[in-house]
């Protein structure tokens, strides 16, 4: 099983840019960028913390790919 995620999709959705979201959630812009590439699997907190800032429920974001 893999995670899969939308981070990239709503945070442009927010016109916001990766360099914001990652200051929002205390995290380099690499972060952000390994995140939306599928290169980083962020802990439970870091995950709770970008659903926040993007106002989507972290199972919309966030979800397993069972194949």
């Amino acid at each position: 099983m893999i995670v899969i995620n939308k981070v990239q999709t709503f945070r442009k959705q927010k016109k916001m840019t990766q360099e914001a979201l990652a200051n929002k959630v205390n995290v380099s812009r690499k972060t952000i960028v390994s995140l939306e590439k599928g290169n980083y699997t962020p802990s439970l907190l870091l995950a709770l913390q970008i659903a926040k800032v993007l106002e989507t429920d972290i199972n919309v974001i966030f979800y397993l790919d069972e194949e």
